[in-house]
């Protein structure tokens, strides 16, 4: 099966709902949305990442009135949501026509609540990417087209054991953790018969990364440099769509996305 129009998803974050100056911030989104459609590129949304707390993406589009093309549009969801939060998203987004999402559980926070089993009518300890997978589906009828994350850090049997758990929900397409050099797992990916998307980290901060991953994560190099890692990620995972995270919008794309 074959999603998006493009091989490369560019991350967007929409605008903090404690930002100082809603207004600007809402401009410089609109613009890095429109760069990323210039670059007939897919606007990958995340959903309050790291458990920060961000405006929902189609309260920005719709309030933004921006043109949406379905094919080049990723909206992140995950489980750290109230019920009618949750459908209130949903319902929105399928007005917006948005056709992927992608479904994580998600970081958290203390102060975000988040979806119970008894809200699904479920009976299971607690709601995963797994659970909103199949609530999604059963709710919208096939509108949307979920895909998944995966973790190469976590145990490889663990996570592989999730990885069927999620393709049996519904998931459609998979995105990895940031992916530096090479990975025999990743490698492995493209046999659940989905399209894989790795994550290409652009920024030389690897500090900050570290932090996303935790400090059990001790393969990450001293000194880093994402363009070279992102000409090795072309060259090993040939097939595969990149998703660009922390890629500077005030810089020349030329020769970082290409098509």
């Amino acid at each position: 099966m074959k999603v998006f129009q493009s091989q490369n998803l560019i991350e967007l974050l929409t605008p903090k709902q404690n930002s100082p100056d809603f207004e600007a911030d809402l401009q410089v989104f609109s613009e890095r949305f429109g760069k990323i459609m210039e670059h007939a590129a897919v606007a990958a949304i995340p959903d309050n990442p790291l458990g920060s707390l961000h405006f929902a993406a189609p309260e920005v589009l719709t309030y933004l009135s921006l043109p949406i093309d379905p094919e080049k549009c990723l909206v992140h969801l995950n489980t750290f949501h109230a019920k009618k939060d949750l459908d209130d998203f949903l319902r929105q987004a399928k007005e917006l026509k948005i056709k992927y999402l992608l479904c994580v559980s998600g970081d958290g926070s203390q102060r975000l609540a988040r979806l119970a089993p008894a809200d699904l009518r479920l009976n299971v300890e607690t709601v995963t990417s797994v659970e909103l997978l199949a609530y999604i589906d059963k709710a919208y009828g096939g509108h949307f087209v979920c895909g998944v994350a995966f973790n190469q850090y976590e145990p490889v049997e663990h996570e592989m054991q999730k990885m069927q758990r999620k393709l049996a929900a519904g998931a459609k397409f998979i995105i990895t953790q940031p992916v530096i050099g090479r990975n025999e797992l990743v490698l492995r990916l493209p046999q659940f018969g989905i399209p894989v998307f790795i994550e290409a980290w652009m920024s030389k901060r690897i500090d900050l990364l570290q932090q996303c991953l935790g400090s059990e994560v001790t393969s990450l190099p001293a000194d880093y440099d994402p363009l070279n890692n992102l000409r090795f990620l072309r060259e090993t995972y040939q097939g595969y769509g990149i998703y660009y995270s922390l890629l500077g919008f005030k810089r020349d794309w030329t020769g970082i996305i290409t098509p």
